[in-house]
């Protein structure tokens, strides 16, 4: 049985016929003793087709041990050694190669399927995942680029353009990536969230709050997205909005540390220290490296006037804390309570 899905594999790839050989895959891995065969298989439809959650799924399953290193090596050898000039092949034992951690193998074997099939859009995609791991940015771009030059459509390439350009603070040129990208695919939440992402750096909040709202509409259960909208309604001054959206985030994952910190503040601000700890407290019990949560705690202890509890918090959160603003506003307090 193992050797017929290989074979049905074999000849979809062969085709391009990528759907075919993600249903062929999925098919064999649901068999007992299947092997790492067709769980590498659904990793590589699933990198192509830019399902990286999915793809992240399945990838223990096809490296979880060395012997299923070898196995895969052993199938990428029949492969080479059947069609040693077909482009799609390539692109398998390419991918293979970029997972085992040979890189400049994998650029190779790119570039072989860029000369033997220009017109090509996946070579230039897999390229600038492996230039992103090299730091370099600039061929990034460019490679993520030509993928969309060859196909238009592509949405994964403009998704990871528009990030590509959003890392380097190009927001002007990583928007028009994430709009084209949802005219494409208008269901895509990780567009939905760059785009979001990336208005709330230009400082355009309310459109920002439409789009993690649309997010929000395709996942409900999106702790991340619930706690980012909450920060963009806090900082339009919607307390209460804020609040419920902390709340939902803490609904969704209980022990999403920095939506009970954000709760744990507005309670200590209505003067509800008690509440407030307790909050502070379940933040640092999800994440016990929480700064903010534990200058919370330290600003409680103040008003309780137990200085020496409050001063241990402080130092705490000021080894902690990155942001220098924040820093700053913990060295103040410290300050005035040390005189």
């Amino acid at each position: 049985m193992s050797a017929e899905h290989e074979s049905a594999i074999n000849a979809a790839i062969r085709e391009g016929r990528w759907d075919v050989v993600y249903d062929e895959a999925r098919g064999w891995s649901e068999q007992s003793g299947c092997g790492p065969l067709p769980f590498f298989a659904l990793n590589v439809v699933c990198m192509l087709r830019g399902d990286f959650a999915e793809a992240w799924q399945v990838y223990p399953r096809a490296y979880g041990e060395e012997a299923d290193v070898e196995l895969i090596q052993k199938w990428m050898d029949r492969l080479r050694e059947q069609y040693p000039e077909e482009p799609n092949f390539l692109l398998f034992e390419g991918v293979f190669h970029t997972q085992s951690g040979r890189l400049e193998e994998a650029v190779a074997t790119y570039e072989r399927v860029v000369a033997l099939a220009p017109q090509s859009s996946y070579p230039h995609f897999f390229l600038a995942q492996i230039y992103q791991v090299k730091n370099r940015s600039d061929q990034v771009v460019k490679a993520y680029r030509e993928a969309i030059k060859r196909d238009p459509s592509y949405v994964a390439a403009r998704l990871k353009l528009g990030v590509a350009y959003q890392e380097q603070g190009q927001l002007e040129m990583a928007i028009p990536q994430y709009r084209e990208a949802l005219k494409l695919r208008p269901d895509d939440s990780f567009g939905h969230t760059n785009l979001a992402c990336a208005l709330a750096e230009q400082g355009k909040l309310e459109p920002a709050i439409e789009e993690y709202k649309k997010v929000l509409q395709i996942n409900p259960n999106d702790a991340e997205v619930h706690f980012a909208l909450g920060g963009l309604y806090e900082n339009k001054g919607r307390l209460d909005l804020a609040k419920r959206q902390y709340e939902e985030a803490l609904r969704v994952e209980p022990n999403f540390a920095p939506a009970a910190t954000a709760i744990g503040w507005f309670l200590y601000e209505k003067g509800q220290d008690d509440f407030a700890m307790d909050y502070f407290s379940r933040a640092l019990k999800a994440n016990p490296n929480d700064a903010q949560a534990t200058f919370g705690v330290g600003r409680i202890y103040e008003e309780k006037r137990k200085p020496e509890l409050a001063v241990q918090h402080y130092q705490r959160a000021l080894s902690l804390e990155k942001d220098p603003d924040r820093k700053m506003r913990i060295i103040n307090f410290m300050d005035k309570l040390l005189g």
